[in-house]
Order: structure tokens, then sequence, then C-alpha cells
């Protein structure tokens, strides 16, 4: 199975910084939030690629803004339908309209509250990657799968789905964000040896499925990442990065964990 080509920045010296901003924002807030982001990150590039995701409604303001500049934008959520009477959904196609290049899939906080299963998950992820999107997969456990030690099994399911499917080769050129469920908002992140540990076993497991595909995949961190943290977290090479949450809503916190992911000089 064949896909279109995408060119998102997959380099190796490459680190990504996606901003969720979830439910958040007016048209205010946003201009002086993306005003702060723009003065403080252009000197970032190229080491650090930096994401943001706005709200649905917030695209075209988005792509206003951020047109020419070294922030791109995406989408927190895509239909796994191109057109129909979907109510309320937002196809592919037009996000693209807006200008977006990426879009959030599987985050908990949908596939919780919403039911989706990692079936559903898929056919979005694929959906995406089909319309030239790079899809941003999050995938993690619950704290009582943790403390069960079958964190890996609950993850690799969830890659499992998408490799079945669709092959190996459909994690070429995209992101996946390890995202543990007990972390995302409540201000407890995982540690440096859990993040990296899961970290190693997403790569291994695209890795057996398709070894060409992990050379341009992304591996981020995602789950109450803050300025304290993002240092010792976005240093690690086996980290690609991070997807912020609450953080991104505050510049300065933001632009600090940006800047966390610069490589540091020895």
């Amino acid at each position: 199975m064949s896909f279109p080509l995408v060119s998102p920045p997959h380099l190796a010296s490459t680190k990504i910084v996606i901003a969720n901003w979830k439910m958040h924002g007016d048209l205010q807030r946003n201009q002086a939030l993306m005003h702060a982001y723009l003065q403080a990150l252009s000197p970032l590039a190229p080491e650090v690629k930096v994401i943001v995701c706005p709200p649905y409604p917030y695209l075209a303001q988005l792509q206003s803004l951020c047109q020419g500049s070294v922030v791109s934008w995406g989408a927190q959520n895509v239909a796994k339908n191109v057109i129909g009477a979907y109510t309320g959904e937002v196809s592919p196609r037009m996000l693209i309209d807006f200008g977006a290049q990426y879009v959030i899939v599987g985050h908990s906080e949908r596939s919780t509250a919403y039911c989706e299963s990692d079936e559903n998950i898929a056919e979005k992820f694929m959906l995406a990657k089909q319309h030239g999107l790079t899809p941003i997969l999050c995938v993690g456990e619950t704290l009582l799968e943790r403390e069960a030690g079958v964190m890996e099994r609950v993850v690799g399911k969830q890659l499992e789905t998408i490799i079945q499917r669709f092959g190996g080769c459909a994690f070429a050129n995209t992101i996946i964000s390890y995202e543990p469920i007990w972390a995302i908002g409540t201000g407890l992140a995982a540690s440096v040896d859990q993040a990296v540990a899961m970290h190693q076993f997403i790569h291994e497991t695209v890795k057996t499925a398709d070894s060409d595909a992990i050379q341009t995949l992304k591996i981020l961190y995602g789950g109450s990442v803050n300025p304290q943290n993002a240092l010792q977290l976005l240093q690690h090479p086996e980290i690609d990065g991070a997807l912020v949450g609450r953080c991104a809503l505050d510049a300065e916190a933001f632009i600090e964990i940006c800047k966390s992911a610069v490589p540091t000089t020895v």
C-alpha cells in the first residue's frame, strides 16, 4: 500500500514541540498568545519545530497569523469520513482548506469521553495520511494499567491495530506522542526513565513492523510537560519532542519548554 508523500520536518536534529490548546481561546487571547510565540520562537528554528493545534473555529486565525512564519498549525481531531451527513464532524479536506498540515488523533480526552475505539482511531489516522496530513497519534495507559504492569501491552495494542490494518509502513512520516493518561492534566509527569522505556518500546514495535518507517517517525512525550521537567525530558536522545497542554496557554512557560528542546553544546 502506498501513501502520499508529505514533507514535515522529520530531520534527525529537529525536535518537535506541539501546543494543544484544547478547548481554550478567543480571538483576542489567541492573537496575543501567538504574537508572543512568534517573537520568541523564530530564533529556535530549525533545531525546534513548533506546531500549534487550536480549536477548529480558530484555524483561519492561525492561518492568518502564522503563514510564512516558523510556526505550523494543525487540528485537534478529524472525522473518519471525507464528506457526508455527519453533523458536527470536520473532514481532512476542510482542515487542508485552512492550511493545516497536522492533526492530533486518539487523544485520551477524546477517546475516553467519546468512546473512540482503537479501530476508529486507526481509520482517522489513515484518512489523515491519505490526504497529506501528518497524524499525531496519541497512545498511553491508565494508572491502573501501569500499576498492573501491562502498559506495554496496552500501548502495543494501540499500535498493532494500525499495523495489522495498514502495515508498519503507515508510520513513515508520522508523529506518535506517548501520553500516559495518568499524567495528563494532573501535574504528575512520567519520569525520564518511564518515558524513555516506553519510547524504546514504541520504537522497537514500529521497527519490527517496518524498519524503514522508523527512519522518519518522531516519538514525542506528552503529559504534564512544564518548564521544570522539559529540559530533562527533551534533551534525552530517545525523546523527539513534546505535546504540551496546559503550559501551551502560558506564553512564557511554553517558550521556556521550546528553548529546552534546543540541543545543548557539550
